[in-house]
């Protein structure tokens, strides 16, 4: 049983078993993730590029394209503005491909999932261009150090991340009343008077980031809500060079007044009165249902039993909202670890676990993997939707996607180190212990060579589900 608890604290609440990790966790399952959780989530190297940088990356190549244009496209502008544009993308592709890397290296790959889990909870795509530069720096600086704490300060440091920000239109956001808004009814330029109110941001901070679709919220909340965080914004370009953050909160745009969210008053109080209706969200029955029935589906199961959300929830309550509280609840609970409870691994899940038990951990073999989950149907940080990736089995089990499993396998073994892909048993062993069913022993047993067992392991039923 200990083995058993061994391979779930390794496959299911952390992101799959490295050679040696079974062992280490088979002695105490529960305190090995408790442990992890006290430790926290790795952090990446200072020397990256923050968010600040990366907007004057960007206002430097818009810059470049202006100047382009302005010279009828005359080579050399052209070509300098490709150059930093393809810089700016090359910058963000290796960070993304270092988070890859810290994925298959981490000795804590509990907390690695959890800060993967709220990414997507707070997703931005990078397919809005806007957005593009943000979405790795906004998990690294806003989720990373927040992510263990108070769930209300990783709200307010996801809504005021540029990521987010650009993502769901607020900096955009006019209030109608405004000093800005009353200019741009005056304005004889249409285009600036049509601006106002954006709802983007403040309508997904109800139904994604808090309350939940069924949270209890009306229209006019969504409204009241998005009239408080006008004005939260970021600096302006020319700007960006006197400021350590690119936060910037405008009272020329911000709707002055009181609001009404909830049924609660919040006096007009500039950026604090967006602050006071987050930090009340943040405590909401309705939020700790919400965030509690999303992990426990997400560590769980795609139906998790509803008294361990219930236990989850209270205890965030209880804590004031405290996510370390809410994670060790489930990891306390004995329904967490039930028998019938097993996830189905994301594209994502199932390579940085294949790239773990084969020890793929270097950055040129992170890179390459994220070519091949892009084509497995789950692009790093493009979920095309603010409401992020699907996390159950029948999104991601189709004929097709179980196809391209099988081939992705198949890549995964011809690349694997030949320390690793010599004994297809010894690496089931270290991967799965006991977990094997007799039907992919068989298989595994009877392959052609070493590396097409490792590739039929690889595609098991026991590999690809998270036990």
């Amino acid at each position: 049983m200990a083995r058993d608890a061994a391979l779930t604290a390794v496959n299911r609440f952390g992101l799959g078993a490295r050679p040696g990790e079974l062992a280490d966790a088979t002695s105490d399952p529960r305190g090995w993730l408790l442990a992890q959780l006290g430790a926290g989530a790795e952090v990446l190297p200072d020397a990256l590029p923050n968010s600040l940088d990366y907007l004057r990356q960007e206002t430097t190549v818009r810059d470049l394209r202006k100047m382009a244009k302005a010279s009828n496209g005359e080579m050399m502008a052209q070509q300098a503005a490709k150059d930093a544009e393809q810089e700016l993308r090359k910058r963000i592709r290796q960070e993304i491909a270092l988070r890859q890397q810290v994925a298959v290296v981490t000795a804590r790959s509990f907390p690695e999932r959890i800060v993967r889990f709220w990414s997507n909870h707070f997703a931005i795509s990078t397919d809005k261009n806007i957005a593009a530069s943000f979405a790795a720096p906004m998990e690294r600086e806003a989720i990373r150090p927040h992510a263990f704490g108070k769930f209300s300060d990783l709200l307010v440091a996801i809504e005021t991340h540029p990521g987010m920000l650009l993502y769901l239109d607020n900096t955009q956001s006019i209030g109608v009343d405004s000093k800005a808004g009353m200019r741009a009814r005056k304005a004889p330029n249409p285009k600036a008077a049509r601006r106002g109110l954006n709802e983007n941001l403040a309508r997904e901070i109800l139904e994604l980031h808090t309350l939940g679709v069924n949270g209890g919220y009306a229209q006019a909340d969504v409204i009241e809500l998005a009239k408080g965080i006008t004005g939260w914004s970021l600096q302006r370009p020319q700007d960006l060079s006197n400021s350590g953050a690119p936060f910037y909160f405008n009272p020329n745009t911000h709707e002055p007044g009181d609001r009404r969210v909830l049924g609660k008053r919040y006096r007009e109080e500039g950026e604090a009165q967006g602050r006071a209706i987050l930090a009340d969200l943040a405590l909401h029955p309705a939020t700790a249902q919400h965030l509690s029935l999303k992990l426990a589906r997400h560590f769980v199961a795609d139906q998790p039993p509803p008294q361990l959300v219930t236990a989850m929830a209270q205890a965030y309550l209880a804590s004031g909202g405290d996510l370390a509280a809410l994670y060790s609840t489930m990891v306390r609970h004995p329904l967490a670890w039930a028998p019938t409870a097993r996830k189905f691994k994301t594209p994502q899940d199932f390579l940085v676990s294949s790239m773990r038990a084969l020890t793929l951990d270097t950055q040129k073999d992170a890179a390459r993997t994220l070519d091949l989950q892009a084509r497995m149907g789950h692009p790093v940080f493009q979920p095309r939707s603010p409401a992020g990736f699907a996390d159950t089995a029948a999104d991601w089990s189709g004929p097709d996607a179980l196809y391209k499993r099988v081939q992705a396998a198949q890549t995964l073994a011809d690349a694997a180190p030949q320390s690793a892909s010599n004994d297809p048993m010894q690496l089931a062993t270290h991967a799965l212990g006991d977990g094997m069913d007799a039907e992919t022993l068989t298989a595994v047993r009877r392959a052609e060579s070493p590396r097409q067992g490792v590739a039929l392991l690889l595609a098991s039923p026991s590999f690809q589900w998270r036990v």
